[in-house]
């Protein structure tokens, strides 16, 4: 029995890693921060994400989901308040296969004061 990485119980379809460029407005990305988090929550909580996180320099990030097919996974890019802010401005699916993994390295960083 498969489990994936995100902790929900077996694997429900295949792992897909996004690679989102970001529109470069520290103020924007500020300002919708917490919906966007909020949606990942939600993501997460229905098994659907499996890591995420931007790059150091804030010029997009990386999002790996849990879906049945890529268009499933662009579906969830295109509901995620950072796409519906004009944030995400492009991206690129790839389906992933996750080999080894250290979940205790992938520990978010506590949040900025």
């Amino acid at each position: 029995m498969a489990r994936s990485l995100h902790g929900a119980g077996e694997d429900t379809g295949m792992k897909y890693a996004a690679f989102v460029d970001f529109n470069p407005e520290p103020s924007k990305v500020a300002e919708n921060r917490p919906a966007h988090r909020e949606y990942l929550a939600a993501m997460k909580k229905a098994g659907k994400l499996v890591v995420a996180g931007p790059y150091i320099d804030m010029s997009g990030g990386i999002l790996v989901y849990e879906t049945a097919t890529p268009e499933e996974t662009d579906q969830i890019l295109r509901e995620d308040p950072f796409f519906t802010s004009g944030i995400f401005v492009k991206w690129v699916i790839r389906p992933w296969n996750p080999v080894m993994g250290n979940p205790e390295m992938l520990q978010p960083e506590p949040p900025a004061s």
